[in-house]
């Protein structure tokens, strides 16, 4: 129960980050649970996407303003994006997808000015290792499976866009020798590896206090 406070005192710092009239991504999954009544009870005047259907409800409930981020008239930019992650190493490097919405994820930190995650303190590992979630094309599957090796496939519903959710199982030294090979791969819509660079700040929930860890992003 300790890291479920440390999850919540993160959250609530990085709410605090946010700022009236801005538009803002919410992410997905656990930490994100603590995010959103903290956003809403500042009753700031902000426009939000949601990384996923599940966020979007809950946001909606809480009176949050919900926006679509699917077409060319949605939101060209975010001021700010806050989401968790499964892992986070000394450099930066992330892993996320636990929660199957990392597609959705990616393309609303890529778009924000200032992406700030959120996790508790056994998130921080020494270094990342598998799995690292996919999510796969549905056509040419079984030829992108035996092109990548070692895939699991998830026994999950499709992601929102209909992809197909799995797992890359194997070890690996280099995060961004991965991350090429695997957007390189033409089966695979996304992966799970977020690097360094897209990240600006990350908070750590450990015990009563929240560590501030500051990347420059280039």
């Amino acid at each position: 129960m300790a890291f479920e406070g440390e999850k919540r005192l993160a959250a609530e710092a990085a709410a605090e980050l946010v700022e009236n009239g801005m538009v803002v991504g919410l992410g997905t999954g656990s930490t994100v649970a603590y995010l959103l009544p903290a956003l809403a009870a500042r009753e700031l005047d902000l426009r939000c996407v949601a990384t996923s259907p599940a966020t979007e409800t809950d946001a909606r409930a809480l009176g949050l303003r919900v926006e679509t981020f699917a077409g060319a008239a949605a939101p060209a930019r975010l001021d700010i994006a806050i989401d968790g992650a499964d892992q986070v190493d000394p450099a930066g490097w992330l892993v996320k997808g636990a929660g199957a919405a990392h597609t959705r994820e990616k393309a609303v930190a890529a778009a924000a000015d200032r992406f700030v995650v959120i996790v508790a303190s056994d998130k921080v590992v020494e270094r990342l290792a598998p799995p690292i979630p996919l999510e796969l094309l549905e056509f040419g599957l079984a030829a992108t499976l035996r092109r990548l090796g070692s895939v699991s496939l998830r026994e999950v519903t499709r992601s929102p866009d209909g992809g197909v959710i799995a797992d890359y199982g194997a070890p690996f030294d280099d995060p961004q020798e991965l991350a090429d090979r695997l957007s390189a791969e033409p089966g695979v819509v996304e992966h799970g590896l977020f690097p360094p660079a897209m990240v600006a700040e990350i908070l750590i929930g450990r015990g009563e206090t929240v560590e501030q860890i500051s990347l420059v992003a280039s």
